[in-house]
């Protein structure tokens, strides 16, 4: 059986560049990234999250997805997924705890030469591939409504189910990993409106409603687009949420608008209900996307 777990690169400016974090467990006198085990039904991202905090008492934001660790405990196979996250506070008084008696932060090179294990290592090369410093926009589709044939109103006025309800709390988790504090651009059906409601309420931001994201001729691409290009002009965190029907348009837009290159077709699948895209800018350029889906 699969051991999952997940952890973080988590960095933050330093007198000389960029420093990044690293723990040191007595029981193991070893010195690595900060991780741990997935709880049950916990997304990954929200692990790496928790367990840096509790590690290491560093509040982190998540960047771009870092190639996975896999190696073999007792025989047992384990993937450890890892991201580039930047530090937004530290707890001084975190550290020592039950797992970790000290932490360090250092360039990456010494990152490198310090760490205990080899996995660790090509995780560190990844991050430094590119530069960790990113703004995320994230495209998101609205959780499970009520079926057509179950209402009998206006469609703009059909709520989400029981399980879409639940999503909804499940995506104020997982896109406070990415995005502790954003701009909220919601279509303004109540669809759309309740899935992102429990992430505003959680950052303390408005959501504002934008008619440019309603379904079909309501609204068009040119609008829409439009919305994208003043997010991304911005430079600050920022969440669309949206339909099936307009997210291509919304994801060609802002990939057209950062670097036109084509989209990988892993990412450019429909996105199921709940799903969403985190596209990681820097400097009016794209760095990369990555693609969530809400646990089974």
């Amino acid at each position: 059986m699969l051991i999952r777990a997940a952890g973080a690169v988590a960095w933050r400016p330093g007198p000389d560049g960029d420093e990044v974090l690293l723990v040191h467990r007595a029981r193991y006198d070893d010195w690595s990234l900060p991780k741990g085990k997935q709880d049950p039904d916990e997304p990954l991202p929200v692990t790496a999250a928790r367990e840096v905090l509790e590690e290491a008492g560093a509040a982190i934001a998540l960047g771009r997805h870092l190639a996975p660790a896999r190696y073999k405990v007792n025989g047992n196979p384990k993937q450890v997924d890892y991201w580039a996250a930047q530090v937004t506070g530290v707890d001084e008084a975190a550290v020592p705890n039950h797992e970790v008696d000290e932490i360090a932060w250092l360039p990456v090179a010494d990152a490198i030469a310090r760490v205990s294990y080899k996995q660790d290592i090509a995780v560190l090369d990844d991050f430094a591939a590119e530069p960790p410093d990113t703004v995320p926009l994230i495209l998101l589709r609205h959780a499970k409504a009520l079926s057509r044939s179950d209402w009998k109103r206006a469609d703009d006025d059909r709520p989400l189910d029981k399980a879409g309800t639940a999503d909804a709390s499940t995506l104020a988790s997982m896109l406070s990993c990415f995005a502790p504090r954003a701009t909220v651009v919601t279509s303004p059906t109540v669809r759309c409106v309740d899935t992102i409601r429990p992430y505003a309420a959680r950052a303390g931001v408005p959501v504002r409603a934008s008619g440019a994201l309603l379904p079909g001729p309501a609204a068009g691409p040119g609008p829409a687009a439009a919305q994208v290009f003043s997010l991304i002009a911005a430079r600050e965190p920022a969440i669309v949420c949206a339909h099936r029907e307009n997210m291509p348009g919304l994801l060609e837009a802002a990939v057209g608008f950062l670097d036109g290159k084509p989209v990988p077709d892993k990412i450019a699948k429909p996105l199921p209900k709940g799903a969403f895209l985190v596209l990681h800018m820097m400097a009016g350029a794209l760095a990369g996307i990555d693609r969530y889906e809400l646990p089974d």
